[in-house]
Formats: C-alpha cells, structure tokens, sequence
C-alpha cells in the first residue's frame, strides 16, 4: 500500500488578471499559504508555463522549478486539457472548440488538429525535463454527438471512431513512452473517454499502449450515476492521477441526468466544492490507498454555489484529513511471529 502525496491544487480554474492569480509566483505563494503541497498547471498560458521553452531548454525547466519549489510546493503534473481536446474535434464542434485554438489555426480543423498534437507532445518533453512521470489531458471527441443515437449509429461506426481517435493519439503516446511519462486522459463527459467501457475502447484500439492511462475524477462519474468506487477495483493499474472533485446528483420529476439545458446552479446533477456534495472520499481514498496507487490527491474547485476563495481554503485541510498513511504492518502482528512448522503441525493435528 502507498500513502496518496497531497494536498494539491489544479490551478486551471484560479487563474485570474488580478493578484494574486495572475502570475506563477503568485499562485504559489498564494496557495502555500492555504496548505497545499503540490500544483497541477495548465500549459494554456505562456506566463504560467512556455511550452515552447519547457521543451527546448533544461535550464528553464530548472529555473521554473526551482521556483515552484521555492514556495515549498511540487509540480504535480503538466495539464492539456484544452490542447488535448483539439486533438479530435467532431465538425459539429469546430466553432466552439476554435475558441480554445490560437488564432493561426482557428477556422482550419487539420491545421487545428497537427498544432494540438505537437502542443501535447511539447508537454511530455517537458514533463520529462521537469522529472513528471504522469499527466493529465483529454481525449477530444469524434463520436460524442452519437452517444445517445438518434439516428440509430450505423454499423462500423464506434470501431471507425475509435481507430481514427487511435491513429491521432498513437504518435503522442509513442512520444510519451520515449520520454518516460504516462497520459492521464480525464474520463469526462464530453470525451470519447468517458467511462470504463469506452476507455477500454480506446485501449484496445492502440494495441494497448502502455502510456494509456487515466485522471480518475469520480465527481464526472456520479454525474453518470456510474459506481465510481467499483470503477477503482476494475481501473486501479491505470490510475496515475486523481482530481478531488465533489457533485450532488438529485433527480426530480422534470429532469435527471441530461439537465434539461438547464444552467449548472438548476440541473439535477452539478459540481460541488469537496465535502459539500454526495462523493464517498472516505471510500475513494481508501481504495486507492489499498491498491498503492502512486498519485497526487489534486483539488479540482467548479462549484455552483461556493466562492472559489473559500473552496480553495477548504480544500487543502480536506484532502489533508482524508489522507491515510498506509499502514506497514497488520494490526495483529503481535498474534504472530517466526514460521514454527512443528507449531503448525501440531495445530493442524499432523
């Protein structure tokens, strides 16, 4: 068994234009200062991270760490989530997802797509350079549209979907491997990634690739009404890195899982801070403390209802309170002792 590291923050979702959320100094400074152990950032901001430099120079990978760890915190992983999900954009989505693309590549999908597959193959230099062993990502999506078919899906069109999603990944994933890093694909609503039989999919069509991996996020999996403790005992060899995230899943006569396009503060199921939703952590952090796996506990803050502010306050002591230090030894060793097989001769009545 191992003890989870911890607590971590994803500092995606505080990043700001003021202080002290607008500069990597500031956000470490800002979150020692709540208790946090480790960060998770995201590579979508140059002034946070320069993708272009982290993969090219040591030295500024040096330096950057060196800065974080100045504060008293460690990079937990690298995250391209935004880049990750350019990698594979249905045309159905070109227009929103463009958002997300810089301006030389918005408005050409194959343009688009070549820059996000380079973009997170700059991510796994750099996460060597900065001795990361995982990190976090999505899939993109080619077949999402088609999740609940109607139109009937015809025949061939799943294993079509995830053979191309294979053939855009496989590069990355071989990068990857060179640079000793595991992909941690988020499984996510909104991905082709979205569950444990679709990430079997996705397996299963890259030859099973060994750098395939998952960020284990159960707030997305309740939300599915998915049993998200189960999912542990099926995925725990693939999880190498963990989101703490909360959600509260209440259907009423008018609507359930789909939301009914409500926004998020009105649908049936929504993102809580953690501890104010219906996630069992005790549970959670249990069973991937059992199963010795080697992650960062990370807050991940979307919450409905609560300031970001205090979520990040909360966060730390919660993930630090749910935390269990792997025991080394059975509770009833002093029962025990030195193998005496004439004593278990006699026992056995031999």
């Amino acid at each position: 068994m191992k003890t989870l590291k911890g607590p971590g923050i994803f500092l995606a979702q505080f990043v700001g234009s003021d202080a002290p959320y607008n500069s990597l100094d500031g956000l470490c400074q800002w979150a020692a200062g709540l208790g946090y152990k480790g960060i998770q950032i995201p590579t979508s901001d140059a002034w946070l991270i320069d993708l272009d430099k982290a993969a090219g120079s040591q030295d500024y990978c040096d330096e950057l760490k060196g800065k974080v760890n100045s504060y008293g915190l460690e990079i937990t992983e690298l995250s391209t989530h935004l880049q990750g999900q350019l990698v594979a954009v249905n045309p159905a989505y070109d227009v929103m997802f463009d958002n997300f693309a810089p301006q030389a590549v918005k408005n050409n999908p194959k343009a688009r797509t070549e820059w996000a597959i380079d973009t997170v193959k700059k991510a796994g230099t750099a996460s060597r350079r900065l001795g990361l062993t995982a990190h976090a990502t999505f899939s993109g999506a080619l077949l999402w549209h088609t999740m609940y078919p109607w139109p009937q899906r015809p025949p061939g069109l799943v294993e079509a979907g995830f053979e191309e999603l294979a053939k855009r990944w496989l590069p990355i994933l071989n990068h990857f491997e060179d640079n000793g890093v595991d992909v941690c694909y988020e499984i996510h609503p909104g991905e082709d990634l979205h569950d444990g039989t679709s990430f079997e999919r996705f397996l299963a069509a890259t030859g099973n690739h060994k750098r395939v991996n998952m960020l284990y996020d159960p707030s997305h999996f309740l939300l599915q009404q998915l049993d998200y403790l189960t999912y542990i005992d099926y995925y725990h060899s693939f999880i190498k890195a963990f989101h703490v995230k909360d959600a509260e899943f209440n259907p009423t006569g008018k609507q359930g899982v789909y939301g009914g396009y409500a926004d998020w503060a009105d649908r049936a199921g929504r993102f809580r801070s953690p501890g104010d939703g219906q996630i069992d952590f005790k549970g959670i952090f249990s069973k991937l403390t059992q199963y010795g796996c080697d992650v960062w506990a990370v807050m991940e803050w979307e919450c409905c209802i609560k300031s970001p502010e205090q979520g990040a306050r909360e966060g730390a002591p919660f993930i630090k309170n749910h935390i269990i230090e792997a025991t080394q030894k059975n509770f009833d060793d002093f029962a025990g002792g030195a193998i005496d097989k004439e004593k278990i001769n006699r026992i056995l009545g031999l």
